[in-house]
């Protein structure tokens, strides 16, 4: 109940991959729905999941999985599952197809970004990703802390 009346629209954020947008040059962002079992939709439920080494991948039967995803298993639980176990993601197949075009481009891959419950369903935010090179990880960090600098002088400035 008080996570409704926080958030209205129902969506509540389990996870999200901070690292994604550092290591990669996101570009569209998908949403697919997760095909679990009871324990890890529990966990789920509980706010608890890694997506740090997360990935889409289409197999050859036209399916999209994710995989490397990590859903710690919950110690009251009645049976458990493998935490890193590939994830069946609901999505139709023109959608798949689409994917599948855009993956087999060079150095392009499907990245998670987020996971999330919307309408009482786990949901999964992935993005069509380039890998950045070293240098380009520089600029970011150089850009970033060129903000923050500027940022600490200003609020500097205002005390003074």
């Amino acid at each position: 109940m008080a996570a409704n009346k926080k958030n209205p629209g129902g969506d509540r954020l389990i996870s999200k991959n901070r690292r994604a947008s550092f290591n990669y040059e996101l570009g569209d962002a998908y949403e697919a729905g997760l095909v679990l079992i009871g324990s890890e939709a529990r966990s789920l439920r509980e706010n608890t999941a890694d997506l740090t080494d997360a990935w889409v991948d289409i197999d050859s039967r036209n399916e999209a999985w994710v995989k490397g995803m990590r859903v710690p298993p919950l110690k009251h639980a009645a049976f458990g599952h493998d935490e890193r176990r590939p994830r069946k993601l609901l999505l139709h197949h023109e959608q798949i197809d689409k994917l599948r075009g855009l993956v087999d481009r060079d150095g392009m891959t499907l990245i998670v970004t987020k996971c999330y419950i919307k309408s009482g369903r786990a949901k999964l935010e992935f993005a069509i990703a380039r890998g950045k090179k070293t240098h380009d990880k520089r600029q970011a960090l150089r850009t970033k802390m060129d903000a923050r600098e500027a940022e600490a002088a200003m609020r500097r400035g205002r005390k003074g």
